[in-house]
């Protein structure tokens, strides 16, 4: 068993403006999921792509919104998001204060997937 608090793990930069914490995976022998801990500063975004593997995201700080194709879905502290197999998406912070969100994809071929190029 390993606890840490996501504030002590090292940041990695996914896109400007946008932070990546891996708080459980295989470094920390999870042997299915890894478990992220997104930060999206003020006007900022996950770049808008697919893959193919699905993932499950928490929002617990801050305003954002869930770009799928042409839609656009609020997202507030609560809300949580499938977002399944293939499916465009992008993550934008729509408030003033820092968006923070929970993100959770499977392992492939015992790895953490990669942040995949834009589409």
């Amino acid at each position: 068993m390993k606890v840490q608090n996501y504030r002590q793990v090292k940041g990695l930069t996914a896109a400007p403006g946008v932070t990546m914490r891996v708080v459980a995976g295989p470094a920390e022998k999870a042997p299915t999921f890894v478990m992220r801990v997104f930060e999206i500063e003020e006007g900022s975004a996950t770049p808008l792509h697919t893959h193919p593997w699905e993932h499950e995201v928490f929002i617990f700080e801050g305003k954002g919104i869930l770009k799928s194709g042409d839609k656009e879905t609020p997202l507030g502290v609560g809300d949580a998001a499938v977002v399944l197999p293939n499916e465009q998406h992008s993550f934008i912070n729509a408030g003033k204060e820092m968006l923070r969100l929970i993100c959770v994809v499977p392992l492939v071929d015992g790895k953490m997937p990669g942040m995949p190029a834009k589409n």
